[in-house]
């Protein structure tokens, strides 16, 4: 069954990724890294993804979509199951940026491919998937910490990932039948990424997504460091990052559902960046009188994710059309992102405390909520698609 094989998949899209921040400083310590390069692991996730993502609709119509995610998936295997017996940091930097690689090409082709077979039900599909992609992010950043421990250091916790990813990629090579079965029917890309890059609708979701993404990434990477330098032990630094991502699994179903049903889901994203600010102004004025509650305000704020992924489908009439508007929106966006846990570290490396970083994501959250109404609306990109390629 597709939809199993596709939450299969989602599910391993993130510990790649957020498996890093809980163990970020026995990593730096192993390796030798220096605040500004710590900063710069943090933020290649979001790097690889403005990089590889804008291949991916490109990729997907040369060889199918279920192809190039089988390429992805075996990307992420390798990088993700090599980099743990790696000793210096060029290597490991390398074998990161192969598994994201793989993470950021099936990132974008999720999307089109749930449009491709669950047409009339892409608000279901899409929950499922997000729904997947939250719980990998919760397990992933609240177990790293006690699978290092149990099993003897980083190293271990990450190669244990590496099996779970590996065991994913047996669920998901079934879907290469599929591929061969229907042949290599695939439409011509009738909208293509350069298209969607000359409308506002496609640009507002691109900096929507790109600020969402690195105001997560910034939390994976760096919210245990925070509570950390107050005090707190390891595994609960760990566990309040594993709250900032578990109580988005809830609403990583429940969003996408109603984004489909709702034309101009604009209450819900206002309410989400007013809980985004809240949880930033908690960690800058008083970090330890209530941190659980400040990890609930940011994981509530960045649950604009799941609504980002509902609106790649519900903005776009096809599933071309789809790819085009993920891979553009998803690219641009993780470029700008990148920026932002780079910044965020580099800031506390220069003034040795959080202030100068925890501003400069509260500020972010104004340009967010101002593209997030915008993409909000009820508007198709086909719409805004210049020439032919517009809907008519």
């Amino acid at each position: 069954m597709p939809l199993i094989a596709i939450v299969v998949l989602a599910f391993n899209l993130r510990p790649v990724a957020v498996s890093v921040g809980p163990v970020l400083a026995e990593i730096s310590a192993d390796l030798g890294l220096s605040p500004e390069l710590s900063g710069l692991l943090t933020s290649m996730p979001t790097l690889c993804f403005a990089v590889f993502g804008a291949f991916a609709p490109w990729l997907g119509h040369r060889i199918g979509p279920h192809v190039a995610i089988t390429l992805a998936f075996v990307a992420l295997v390798l990088g993700q199951g090599l980099r743990p017996f790696v000793d210096g940091a060029l290597p490991f930097f390398a074998l990161t940026m192969l598994a994201l690689a793989g993470m950021a090409l099936a990132n974008v082709l999720i999307p089109p491919l749930v449009r491709t077979h669950y047409p009339n039900r892409v608000g279901l599909g899409t929950a499922l998937y997000s729904l997947a992609i939250s719980i990998g992010v919760t397990i992933a950043s609240s177990v790293t910490v006690p699978m290092a421990q149990a099993m003897g250091g980083w190293r271990a916790a990450m190669g244990a990932w590496a099996v779970v990813a590996l065991a994913s990629l047996i669920v998901w090579l079934p879907m290469l039948r599929y591929r061969i079965r229907r042949g290599r029917g695939t439409a011509k890309v009738a909208h293509s990424v350069s298209a969607v890059a000359r409308t506002k609708l496609g640009w507002a979701l691109a900096v929507m997504f790109g600020l969402q993404s690195g105001s997560s990434y910034t939390i994976f990477g760096w919210l245990p460091s925070i509570f950390r330098s107050y005090g707190m032990s390891e595994v609960n630094a760990g566990l309040m990052l594993g709250i900032a991502t578990g109580v988005g699994i809830p609403l990583a179903f429940i969003v996408p559902a109603y984004v489909a049903r709702t034309p101009r889901p604009t209450r819900l994203f206002l309410g989400m960046m007013f809980c985004l600010a809240s949880g930033w102004v908690g960690l800058l004025v008083a970090p330890m009188w209530a941190p659980w509650l400040w990890a609930i305000l940011l994981a509530l704020g960045t649950s604009s994710y799941p609504m980002i992924l509902a609106l790649f489908a519900t903005r776009a009439l096809t599933p071309s059309t789809t790819a085009a508007l993920s891979g553009f929106t998803q690219s641009v966006g993780y470029l700008i992102a990148t920026a932002c846990p780079i910044l965020f570290g580099s800031l506390n490396g220069w003034t040795g405390g959080w202030m100068w970083s925890l501003l400069v994501m509260l500020a972010i959250t104004v340009p967010f909520t101002i593209t997030g109404y915008y993409s909000s609306q009820d508007r198709m990109v086909e719409d805004q698609l210049p020439g032919p390629a517009a809907r008519g």
